[in-house]
């Protein structure tokens, strides 16, 4: 099923994206809770029952006439109010290839444990246009990703056994302020100023029902689901990056099992898979010098179109807009 959040009557509303229209989940059935944050509390519940109206709506037994066209509503992000945002570091061509292009070796960390940062999950924002300050315009970046939601409260969760508390997969774009991420992490914290504006996600939530026929073991010693999903990344209609969410290392549910060490997960907290190999301007730049002195870089400009497809998950595309001020807080830096 796809989940699809959507703005009505200025508030979020939850719909199940069926042959293109979107239907409430009133229609569905009248006991279904219209928002996402409500039905991920009650997950177990209600998705059957949601997963019984979609039947309904395929069988016509809930009239067509009743849905709304997709293309003529406002998307929302699938969940419009995470309870918090983490970004993972799963893929190991990405990582190999990053500290490749900075002339130092692979760090043999990445292959011990999984890691993420947490990042602003009052800035995670849907399709459409995402505002950006001057100086996110310094190297501005996408970051080609997927990502989950947590569908169920846990702590210390084994991997065996932490897919069942994945909701569902959607594309994540974790935008990245590059100039402003590289001064900040000179002092070894971070990143903040350099991620905390936007990370998008959409254009809906696909439970893991729907990809069943996509799955695939995942790399050799790791636990937990993996799906064979092409991944690609266009700007204003360029090709720039291409992946498979297959080739993650570390799986969702070995993020999970480390991320709910000693913490409480609830629902509604999205988890990123971190970037596909090529899936970004820093790594494609830093292979592009490396085999080329010459090489020009590669930087989102104002009002590019980024526009992020995963088989089976849909289309994610944003624009890039400068908002209309000259502030910057790199000239506030002190004795420069």
């Amino acid at each position: 099923m796809k989940l699809v959040s959507y703005l009505k009557d200025e508030q979020d509303q939850l719909a199940a994206l069926v042959n293109g229209k979107l239907y409430d989940m009133e229609l569905l059935h009248p006991d279904l809770p219209g928002t996402m944050s409500m039905f991920l509390q009650y997950w177990d519940d209600v998705l059957p029952v949601a997963q019984a109206g979609v039947k309904l709506v395929e069988e016509g037994r809930i009239a067509a006439n009743k849905g709304v066209a997709i293309d003529g509503v406002q998307l929302l992000a699938p969940v419009p109010h995470p309870t918090s945002c983490r970004d993972g570091y799963a893929f190991r061509q990405h990582v190999a290839a990053a500290r490749r292009n900075r002339k130092v070796d692979m760090i043999a960390e990445f292959d011990q444990y999984p890691i993420f940062y947490m990042t602003n999950h009052h800035a995670v924002y849907g399709p459409g246009p995402v505002r950006c300050m001057p100086d996110h315009f310094e190297r501005l970046d996408f970051e080609l990703e997927a990502a989950i939601v947590i569908c169920k409260h846990g702590r210390n969760i084994p991997a065996e056994h932490a897919d069942e508390y994945i909701g569902g997969l959607m594309i994540m774009n974790d935008l990245s302020a590059r100039r402003l991420q590289m001064e900040e992490m000179l002092l070894n914290l971070g990143p903040a100023k350099g991620k905390d504006f936007a990370t998008t996600i959409g254009p809906w939530l696909v439970t893991l029902d729907e990809l069943e026929q996509y799955e695939v073991p995942p790399k050799q010693g790791h636990v937990g689901k993996s799906w064979n999903l092409k991944m690609t990344c266009t700007v204003n209609g360029v090709p720039v990056s291409e992946g498979n969410l297959g080739d993650m290392d570390w799986t969702f549910a070995e993020i999970i099992e480390r991320a709910s060490y000693g913490v409480d997960l609830y629902p509604g907290d999205v988890i990123g898979s971190g970037t596909v190999g090529t899936g970004c301007f820093l790594e494609l730049n830093g292979t592009g010098k490396l085999n080329d002195p010459n090489y020009k870089e590669q930087w989102l400009q104002p009002n590019d179109e980024v526009v992020m497809k995963i088989d089976a998950l849909g289309s994610l595309e944003n624009q890039m807009v400068p908002e209309e001020t000259e502030w910057s807080i790199l000239k506030l830096k002190k004795n420069v």
